[in-house]
């Protein structure tokens, strides 16, 4: 079994490679390899595409890695490969990103990412810090994972999905900030689970055990 960490040059992923080598030898699931070598991915069982910055310069530097983004495409859409997107690896899941300039996203999960506009004043953007999550649909990844859960997040732009369905939870600030979306063999977190502790990496290894 192989998890690939898609490594496209989008933040240190040094955080993250411990905490899914870490679950895979508790977990049985195997190797986790950090690559950007769309061969590997194409025989990965289980694909990770973490992202720090913002969302323009992540998708550009994703499609910049010949062939890496139509080998994620084909394991995750045409053979069922459980995906799991991290940050912006999640929001680019998205039909559209407004940070900065329009960009368009993946696709695989309805909605927008636009900017976080908390009704509160008092609350500053970006959203830093720990915060509880709220769970509106329950699912395999989640196994645990209650309303009341602390994750970290760090982000400027939040994910507004188009179908309720597909936001597995989410946070308050000011309002409603999708925290995890998800939908068939597709996962992601808008926080950090690498770095949310125990919850995280509980996440991390229903993620390991997970067959969608």
């Amino acid at each position: 079994m192989i998890t690939a960490l898609i490594d496209y040059e989008s933040g240190n992923l040094h955080s993250a490679e411990k905490a899914f080598q870490r679950m895979a030898r508790e977990t049985g699931a195997g190797e986790v390899v950090v690559t950007d070598d769309p061969e590997i991915v194409s025989r990965a069982d289980r694909i990770v595409l973490p992202g720090d910055g913002a969302f323009p310069a992540c998708r550009r530097a994703l499609f910049e890695h010949s062939g890496l983004f139509e080998a994620i495409d084909e394991a995750v859409n045409a053979r069922g490969r459980p995906f799991f997107g991290i940050c912006i690896g999640m929001q680019m899941l998205a039909d559209t990103g407004h940070e900065y300039q329009e960009t368009p996203g993946f696709g695989w999960i309805g909605g927008e990412v636009t900017a976080i506009s908390p009704a509160d004043p008092a609350l500053k953007v970006p959203h830093m810090g720990w915060n509880d999550l709220v769970i509106d649909h329950a699912h395999p990844v989640l196994d645990g994972i209650k309303t009341g859960t602390h994750a970290y997040f760090v982000h400027s732009y939040h994910f507004r999905v188009a179908d309720e369905a597909e936001r597995l939870a989410h946070c308050d600030y000011g309002g409603a900030i999708t925290a995890i979306v998800g939908r068939d063999n597709i996962f992601g977190t808008q926080f950090h689970p690498e770095k949310s502790q125990g919850p995280g990496l509980a996440i991390i290894a229903n993620f390991l055990r997970w067959v969608p």
